[in-house]
């Protein structure tokens, strides 16, 4: 911002144009794989298209430079998935169905037997032959277990393909909401969508029937490794090596107005107010429509953000140490709780805590002023960016009943779209690329990892103190004791140096804005040369930090290693004392929450190992993100089934007067597992500590 900063803020403010941004979002919803219910997946000829006009309009509102970033993801087309069958008196009902991203093409109007199948568990399964029948379940995938556990054990067991219908948790709004997710399983296990008002009258046939004829006339074709693209344009700045990326994501289920075709044309409508503002950045100011977020590569648990990772781990490598922030977008034309959110990685808390504090009045969509939330999650492209080295920040939209309701369903619409809302993120952003274009130093502060470090610390030192666990320990308390006080006396050192450090960063962008507005530019430039090394520094520092300490459990939460392992100690620990006091319920409660463990015992072990063993035994290429990001693993499906043949034992007692179960052979396995952990926690405490002492050794 040279000359005045409160002129050129007020001069972008005046030519946002959200008419625009909404006019945008409205016209991508013309390109769409299955003609009615939208659609525009991986690979699509839809997403193809929609790529080709967002190039367009780059080129039309002025970006330079607009270029196709071809990525190579797995592909899916899904054209039809139409259901029909005979009621109880003799009409014709038909029905038309979302899908999954799997393969599952009829080649015109197949007659299939259907069976009712509860919930899709292994159980459900007893006494059934659903070999070449298509199975009909419902699921909450929020509240219970993913899609793909009973996609697979229906696979398993030779069905045709499996019909979900969603008994809550997401498509909330309607009985007609249909939903779809990633699937995170193998495209030949097929799998699709049926709302529960269509789902209603085949139940009530199954309630009298144990199977019932149906015909299907589906089209769904997954291919692996397809040519998409990532959609680019730019700003040049002063300095076109160092850059400020706005990305969001043009793929879609349904229409996706909100999710993500609003977040598209924010960015698109910012980048148009930038340059009719006659604004001339100081740095490169890119923009990046993103392909293939909601999902991108085949049988993998991290199958979302396909087309970020491999936007900067494949085709701009060289972006790390160059993009000083990512400012993703998500969802940003409704209001998700009572304030709006800007989710970022720890490092950038305190300068956008600073940002916030002196903006100028915004339009008031919210009651509560907005805020600033960490970490990022891994829930959409920031994550991918940020886990690259790249300083990440997304608009939080997470909070509020969308997600239940209108999320990834055909009500994802512009009957929930609001104006102020939108019309607030387009100012809050613009706001922000201005004050970052203002920095002569990447703003990073990294006390808050430090201090999330300090935090793991201190549950580990409890651990270690709990009746439960303690005896666990054995003679590997005192060295792990005095391996978290080693650490805690490195992060307090690390603490210091991280907020004199960033006092010196302050200093430098104080004095580096200031000479911007006093028109003192060759000094300020001077000073933007001076500092190119602590940036590069800094930079370097983030990317280390990520690599050393960035884990995510089983459910996609991102914590630090020993957080995971102190908790899955503590779990364990607890679950042998609840064994020895004879209370078998609250022991499977908390082994249900170590790992993946919740879902496993209501599958077969096949279904279980499957999703188990391809988060460790595949290559990098085909778990992205995720690759290296969760730790080891405690297989408790052996363990765990006879516990709950045990409870089955004493239920069919009750009466009896027997009140002890012998649990000698379980205790004595979780205790091993616990022993197993105690070896992993010293070892992450070790290597812990090197990387605190490399990463902030100033």
């Amino acid at each position: 911002m040279h000359d005045n900063g409160v002129t050129l803020q007020k001069k972008v403010l005046q030519n946002l144009d959200i008419p625009y941004s909404y006019e945008l979002a409205k016209r991508m919803e013309q390109y769409r794989s299955h003609p009615t219910l939208g659609y525009r997946p991986a690979g699509s000829k839809a997403e193809f298209e929609t790529g080709e006009m967002l190039k367009t309009e780059m080129e039309k509102i002025g970006l330079s430079e607009v270029t196709k970033d071809a990525v190579t993801v797995d592909g899916w087309e899904f054209h039809k998935a139409a259901l029909s069958y005979t009621n109880a008196v003799g009409e014709t009902v038909s029905a038309e169905l979302g899908a999954y991203q799997t393969t599952f093409v009829t080649d015109g109007p197949k007659e299939f037997s259907m069976m009712y199948l509860g919930k899709g568990t292994e159980t459900d399964y007893q006494g059934k032959d659903v070999r070449d029948k298509l199975v009909l379940v419902e699921i909450n995938q929020r509240d219970e277990w993913w899609i793909n556990y009973p996609v697979y054990q229906a696979h398993l067991k030779g069905a045709a393909a499996l019909i979900a219908v969603q008994s809550g948790g997401y498509g909330e709004i309607d009985d007609e909401a249909l939903n779809a997710q990633d699937i995170a399983g193998p495209e030949d296990a097929p799998a699709f969508s049926i709302s529960r008002k269509d789902a209603a009258g085949l139940l009530e046939l199954l309630r009298d029937q144990e199977e019932i004829t149906v015909t299907f006339d589906a089209e769904s074709r997954v291919t692996r490794n397809c040519t998409t693209y990532n959609i680019v344009g730019r700003i040049p700045g002063k300095h076109p090596d160092r850059m400020v990326l706005l990305s969001a994501h043009y793929d879609s289920y349904f229409d996706g107005f909100q999710d993500d075709n609003t977040a598209v044309a924010l960015m698109f409508g910012i980048a148009k107010a930038l340059q009719d503002s006659g604004f001339q950045p100081n740095n490169t100011i890119v923009i990046c429509a993103m392909a293939s977020e909601e999902w991108g590569v085949v049988d993998s648990n991290f199958d979302w953000s396909t087309g970020a990772y491999e936007q900067i781990f494949t085709a701009h490598p060289e972006w790390v140490g160059k993009v000083i922030a990512d400012l993703n977008f998500e969802l940003p034309a409704l209001a998700h709780g009572t304030r709006a959110r800007i989710r970022s990685c720890y490092e950038y808390v305190s300068f956008l805590e600073e940002y916030l504090a002196d903006l100028p009045n915004l339009t008031m969509a919210y009651p509560e002023e907005t805020a600033v939330t960490s970490p990022i999650e891994t829930w959409s492209d920031d994550f991918s960016m940020a886990i690259a080295g790249v300083p990440s920040m997304v608009n939080d939209f997470t909070g509020g009943s969308f997600m239940e309701t209108h999320y990834h369903s055909q009500f994802d619409n512009d009957e929930f779209y609001d104006e102020q809302v939108y019309r607030l993120h387009h100012e809050l952003f613009a706001l922000l690329i201005l004050a970052l274009d203002e920095t002569a130093v990447v703003p990073l502060q990294f006390s808050p990892v430090v201090q999330r470090i300090r935090k793991g610390l201190e549950q580990c030192r409890e651990i270690c103190y709990r009746a439960d666990v303690a005896g666990q320990l054995g003679e590997k308390k005192r060295a792990l004791l005095e391996k978290i006080e080693e650490l805690e006396t490195l992060s307090d050192q690390a603490l210091r140096r991280c907020r004199e450090q960033y006092e010196a960063v302050e200093e430098y962008n104080r004095n580096y804005k200031q000479l911007l507005r006093d028109g003192k530019y060759d000094e300020a430039e001077g000073l933007f040369r001076q500092t190119r090394p602590l940036e590069q520094k800094l930079l370097a520092r983030f990317k280390q930090e990520q690599d050393a300490f960035v884990r995510i459990d089983w459910y996609g939460n991102v914590l630090y290693p020993h957080e995971i392992c102190s908790t899955n100690l503590r779990l364990l620990g607890g679950a042998v004392r609840n064994l020895k006091e004879q209370r078998l319920s609250s022991a499977l409660r908390k082994l249900y929450q170590v790992d993946n463990n919740a879902y496993a015992f209501n599958f077969d072990e096949e279904v279980y190992s499957h999703f188990t063993d391809y988060v460790f035994h595949q290559p990098k290429d085909r778990l992205k993100w995720g690759y290296g990001r969760l730790p080891e693993h405690e297989n408790l499906y052996g363990t765990v089934k006879q516990l709950l043949q045990k409870e089955k034992h004493l239920e069919a007692l009750t009466g009896s007067g027997m009140k002890e179960m012998d649990y000698r052979e379980e205790i004595a396995s979780l205790e091993h597992a616990c022993s197993k952990l105690v070896v992993s926690l010293m070892n992450i405490m070790q290597q812990m500590e090197k990387s605190v002492t490399e990463i902030f050794e100033l």
